[in-house]
């Protein structure tokens, strides 16, 4: 049996989500309708009420209701249909979900969604989802459709919309029910002969971190690399945090210095964090810590002008990191690693941390690189973490091998030890 969850706001879009039910059952799913509205009456009876999604959420759907606050109300009915599907995928009743929307059903639907484990077919067919859709889909691997119009009744636009998410939907749910009988299909992610490591990498520190892959590769990993985007870091710390990794090597952390200097490709405060909150063995490097990510040229603040500026690519412009800005940048990656629970090892390339900052590149800055290598190690004094030091270009092929040799020797030395 392959089971469809539909959840969504049946006071306002009952009627959509009844023509969906429908249009589920033709195409060979069982569908649970769970029920994340408030105020008015549902149109169509739920699997799973919206008194049930409350009580999920540690609530009353009644207080909800006389406290008369719409955001409150939608942030704890999030929570109630995140808890109500990791029990139903829990339960081996979920094996696909839909929602519709707009900006309230979206915001529920897809927190909810965005709880589910990587693989679990998740389709948002959204108002919002033709612009920044990140709020929505985080790090995970939801999947949104534009709705062209709103979601307002079954019309001769929506209808062949709604009609394709249903079949989305349909078609990877029976594929995913079927996994765990199937051999010749992916399973969970780590399920995997090899173990495997995350890898954090930016175009500017792609010949080191390639090294390391190689190298991991021929010891029997499976490598994941992330693109350091803002994005992709925020994956790589979510992962980390669920166990899946047996190691992590990050070395690139450009989104430090964006979250510290303000540019674009952030990946919040937390970067650099679970791994070593989850115990699991890492080594770290400081690879584009040199540099600060903004848009075109023409949106470079103005603050921004004035410094050594480089044209990346059309809409990537980078400024270097001076002394100050690399001093408090050792500092934070240093209080960061400080709080790790697993073995931590850091490798420091003396000569560069870019191609950029190579000797005898535009960003080559010895000073400010001591200021970073500096405020790293009085940072780190005292601590757990060991630090090496190399005297070579973080792009140099021997330190992307040897980064990988100690994560190796680490993730051994955890294993003999349980």
């Amino acid at each position: 049996m392959t089971n469809v969850v539909l959840v969504g706001t049946l006071d306002t879009k009952g009627v959509e989500y009844g023509w969906l039910r429908e249009r589920l059952s033709r195409a060979g799913v069982e569908v649970i309708l769970v029920d994340t509205g408030i105020m008015g009456e549902p149109k169509v009876p739920a699997d799973v009420p919206r008194e049930a999604v409350a009580r999920a959420a540690g609530t009353e759907l009644s207080r909800l209701r006389a406290a008369a606050d719409r955001g409150a109300a939608v942030t704890t009915m999030a929570e109630g249909a995140e808890a109500t599907l990791l029990r139903l995928h829990a339960e081996g009743r979920l094996h696909g979900v839909l929602a519709i929307g707009g900006s309230g059903g979206t915001s529920i639907a897809s927190r909810a969604m965005r709880a589910l484990p990587l693989g679990v077919p998740k389709v948002m067919v959204s108002s919002m989802a033709s612009g920044d859709v990140s709020p929505y889909v985080g790090s995970s691997d939801l999947t949104m459709m534009y709705s062209v119009v709103d979601i307002a009744g079954i019309n001769s636009v929506s209808a062949p919309v709604l009609a394709n998410a249903v079949e989305a939907v349909a078609g990877m749910a029976k594929g995913y029910a079927r996994g765990s009988r199937d051999p010749a299909r992916p399973g969970r992610l780590g399920s995997g002969p090899r173990p495997l490591v995350a890898a954090s990498m930016a175009g500017v520190t792609t010949i080191g971190v390639d090294a390391a892959r190689e190298r991991l590769t021929e010891l029997g990993y499976e490598v994941l690399v992330f693109h350091v985007s803002g994005s992709g870091g925020r994956t790589l710390e979510t992962l980390a945090g669920q166990g899946v990794f047996a190691g992590v090597l990050d070395l690139t952390l450009s989104e430090l210095a964006d979250d510290l200097c303000g540019g674009i490709l952030t990946a919040g405060p937390d970067r650099l964090t679970a791994a070593g909150r989850a115990g699991v063995p890492q080594v770290v490097s400081l690879g584009a810590l040199d540099m600060v990510k903004f848009g075109p040229l023409e949106s470079l603040p103005e603050r921004a002008r004035y410094r050594r500026v480089r044209v990346h690519n059309p809409s990537i412009t980078v400024i270097r990191t001076n002394e100050s800005e690399c001093a408090e940048l050792g500092r934070r990656v240093a209080a960061k690693l400080r709080g790790s629970t697993g073995p931590t090892e850091v490798c420091v390339p003396l000569r560069g941390l870019s191609t950029l900052g190579a000797p005898g590149g535009p960003y080559h800055d010895p000073g400010a690189d001591r200021a970073l290598f500096s405020a790293l190690r009085e940072g780190l004094r005292g601590s757990a973490a060991r630090i090496h030091d190399y005297d070579t270009h973080i792009n140099d092929p021997s330190f992307g091998r040897a980064a990988a040799d100690r994560l190796h020797a680490m993730i051994g030395a955890l294993a003999a030890a349980a």
